[in-house]
């Protein structure tokens, strides 16, 4: 099972929300209580998800480049061109993992959605393929709707993804 490490001002809530679990799951499979205070550092186990390293697959995803790598077992698999965030509603910069899937989400978000371990946020295909390439969206990484169909065919929830300036 997928571990998280507990980062100052995160709450047994705020942990259930970026992973789209249910409180409750996460404290039975931690074996805590609602009134159990979390503290920087402390392993949090997210029960729905695959051990981290246990999928061969990553994503490396440059926003300055706006570019997405897929690699597997640490060889570049595919180089997919992606629209990021603006200025002022930036792709946040991080770790995270792929959450859950929601194909045909409607909208903006074209023919698939990948939640990350951040809430609002994800990998997704786009009503409009002329935002790729640029500095467009909410935060979100926007892909063509093939790249990102064949994307979410490769990886399965649990992938690592890494997001950097």
């Amino acid at each position: 099972m997928y571990k998280h490490i507990v980062k100052q001002g995160e709450t047994i809530f705020s942990i259930a929300m970026d992973y789209r679990t249910p409180v409750q799951a996460l404290l039975n499979a931690n074996h805590l209580s609602i009134f159990s205070r979390l503290v920087p550092g402390q392993a949090i186990i997210i029960p729905h998800l695959p051990a981290k390293g246990s999928i061969p697959y990553t994503i490396h995803i440059s926003v300055s480049r706006r570019q997405l790598t897929l690699k597997k077992k640490g060889n570049i698999v595919h180089t997919y061109p992606i629209g990021v965030g603006k200025i002022v509603t930036a792709t946040p910069v991080g770790d995270f993992i792929i959450v859950n899937r929601q194909p045909n989400p409607g909208g903006p978000f074209g023919a698939m959605w990948l939640s990350l371990s951040k809430i609002h946020y994800g990998i997704h295909g786009t009503n409009n393929p002329s935002s790729i390439g640029k500095y467009v969206s909410k935060g979100c990484i926007r892909m063509y709707n093939k790249d990102v169909l064949e994307l979410a065919s490769m990886v399965p929830n649990g992938t690592e993804v890494f997001i950097r300036p």
